[in-house]
C-alpha cells in the first residue's frame, strides 16, 4: 500500500471516534433548544464547561480522593486476587472449597455491602477502599482461574519430559499461557472500579465525586454533576488504558494485541 494512502487510512480510523464524539455533542448542544429542554433538567455541554470552571479547585481535590480510592482498590484486589486464582488452580482442596465460594459471592451485588462497611468503618477512605477491592476483585480471581487452567495436559507433560523444574515450567509456560484471560479481569476490573468507589461515596462520604455529584443534584446543579460525571468517566478511561498499554507491553505475542497491531 502507498504511503499516502496508509497514512489516510490510519487517520481515518484514529479520526473515527473523535468525530463520533464531536457530531454527539454537537447534537446535545443543539437540541436543548429543539426540545425546549428546561436547563434544571438538562444543560448544554458548553453551560457545563464553563459553569464548572469557577468550581474547578474543588473538583481537582475531590478528583483525587476518587482517583486514590479506586487505585488502592484495584491494586489491592490484582495483588490478591491472582496469587488466590493460581492456588486454586494447583490444589484440589481449594477448588472444591474457595472456587464455589467465589462464583457465589460473585453473583452478590457487592454494592450492597458498602453500608455495612461504612457503619463499621466511618467514613474515611477505608471501606471505599473496600468496595473497591469487592467490585474488583472476583472477575480477576475467576480470569485467573480460567487463565492458569489454560495450559493443555499434552503441553504440561511435555515441559516435564524436557526436565524442566515446576519453577521454570511456571514462569516460561504457565505464567504466559495464563497472561491474555488474566487481562481480561484486569480489564473488567478497571471499568467498574470507579463505580465502586462512586457508589461507596453516594452512600456515605463527605468527600469525592460520588459525594459532590449528590450534592450538587440536590442543590439542583445538573451542570456541575454533569462536569463531575465527565470527570469520572476520564478517570475510568486513564485506568483502563494504563491495563490496555500494560497488556500490549507485556504479552505483545498475545494473538488478539497482533490483530489490534495489523488494524491500526
Amino acid at each position: 500500500m502507498p504511503m499516502g494512502r496508509l497514512v489516510i487510512t490510519r487517520f481515518g480510523r484514529l479520526a473515527t471516534f473523535p468525530i463520533f464524539l464531536a457530531l454527539l455533542i454537537l447534537f446535545w448542544e443543539r437540541s436543548i433548544d429543539w426540545f425546549s429542554i428546561p436547563r434544571y433538567i438538562l444543560q448544554r455541554p458548553s453551560d457545563i464547561v464553563i459553569n464548572s470552571a469557577a468550581d474547578i479547585p474543588r473538583l481537582a481535590e475531590y478528583t483525587m480522593v476518587t482517583a486514590w480510592e479506586t487505585l488502592l482498590g484495584f491494586v489491592a484486589a490484582l495483588a490478591a486476587g491472582v496469587p488466590l486464582g493460581l492456588a486454586i488452580v494447583t490444589s484440589q482442596l481449594l477448588r472444591r472449597t474457595l472456587y464455589p465460594l467465589c462464583v457465589s459471592l460473585e453473583m452478590v451485588p457487592k454494592i450492597a455491602f458498602a453500608p455495612i462497611f461504612i457503619a463499621w468503618l466511618g467514613f474515611g477512605l477505608l471501606p471505599k477502599i473496600i468496595v473497591v477491592f469487592l467490585v474488583c476483585f472476583f472477575p480477576v480471581v475467576l480470569n485467573a482461574i480460567a487463565g492458569f487452567s489454560s495450559l493443555s495436559e499434552e503441553l504440561t507433560r511435555f515441559s516435564a519430559t524436557t526436565g524442566a523444574s515446576a519453577w521454570r515450567n511456571f514462569w516460561r509456560l504457565r505464567l504466559p499461557a495464563a497472561l491474555p484471560q488474566c487481562f481480561v479481569g484486569f480489564k473488567f476490573a478497571a471499568v467498574n472500579a470507579t463505580v465502586g468507589a462512586t457508589i461507596a461515596e453516594f452512600i456515605g462520604s463527605d468527600r469525592g465525586l460520588g459525594f459532590y455529584i449528590q450534592i450538587q443534584t440536590g442543590n439542583m446543579r445538573p451542570d456541575l454533576a454533569f462536569a463531575a460525571i465527565f470527570v469520572l468517566t476520564l478517570l475510568g478511561l486513564a485506568l483502563f488504558g494504563a491495563v490496555t498499554l500494560a497488556e500490549r507491553a507485556i504479552i505483545p505475542w498475545d494473538i488478539a494485541q497482533r490483530r489490534i497491531r495489523g488494524r491500526s
